[in-house]
């Protein structure tokens, strides 16, 4: 019989990730063998935005390099891992089925958003991947229900990977000259700490209104595409209190890297 498989929540901050050495890095690199090894990934990205639920259907999805002015180390990185069809086609299934009008994208590769996370977690590359994208203008609950309608996936090998940010501030981190292990700011701390708070607390009415209920979450989260995959992996647990916060850093003073694991 399969292992279920855990909905996990990571916060990928830069792309630097895949190269530099740090906290979170070295946490992502362990995480896997702490993990039932599973039969497909579905990776839903804070980097993949639609108007409406799209699927990937790539049976070799390329790496996307979606981002400039770094090294040509990473640029040249690649992440060949195979595609998973089946398991976009049964999440589309499974969305429909709840009532999303769902898309389908025959190519889609795969965003830093999924593979740099992957790429320490799996470095092997062997492990077939999907993805699912995010709608930046629909709300926490929809991303929710949507996680909650994907459920089923992982009592048949498939992990859900949601991945984002605890805390996301692209101004203030291009502003402020943090350095790479910079102590993270007091607004950083306090919005990390009560998610922590609301979701190991099971207070999923709190969460889901966390623009106005959470510590500084205009300041942490200008916008909201990297805070909604949390949702996503938080509707695809079975107990409103199984989360569990795997690991916390800080990566230059403004980007918290929060993991989550979700039983």
């Amino acid at each position: 019989m399969t292992d279920r498989q855990p909905a996990l929540f990571v916060s990928h901050g830069s792309p630097m990730l895949a190269l530099e050495d740090g906290p979170a890095h070295r946490f992502l690199r362990g995480w896997s063998a702490d993990l039932p090894r599973p039969r497909a990934i579905l990776a839903v990205s804070a980097h993949w935005e639609t108007a409406t639920p799209t699927v990937s259907l790539a049976a070799r999805p390329e790496t996307i390099h979606d981002f400039r002015g770094f090294p040509t180390a990473l640029d040249e990185l690649r992440y060949p891992a195979p595609g998973a069809p089946d398991v976009a086609a049964a999440a589309a299934g499974l969305l429909a089925g709840a009532g999303f009008e769902t898309a389908r994208a025959a190519n889609r590769g795969l965003d830093h958003g999924a593979w740099v996370p992957l790429s320490l977690m799996w470095p092997g590359a062997d492990v077939p991947i999907a993805q699912l994208s995010i709608q930046p203008d629909a709300t926490p609950l929809h991303h929710f229900r949507l996680g909650r309608a994907l459920q089923p996936l992982r009592d048949d090998g498939v992990l859900i990977l949601a991945s984002g940010a605890i805390t996301h501030n692209l101004r203030a981190l291009f502003t402020g000259g943090y350095a790479h292990d910079a102590p993270a700011r007091e607004c950083v701390r306090a919005f990390a700490d009560w998610v922590a708070d609301a979701l190991v607390g099971g207070r999923l009415d709190a969460l889901l209104a966390y623009p106005q209920q959470a510590p500084y979450a205009a300041e942490c989260h200008p916008t909201s595409e990297h805070f909604l995959p949390l949702f996503v992996a938080l509707g695809a647990a079975c107990d409103g209190r199984s989360a569990r916060r795997v690991h916390a850093s800080t990566t230059y003073g403004v980007l918290a890297m929060d993991a989550y694991s979700f039983a």
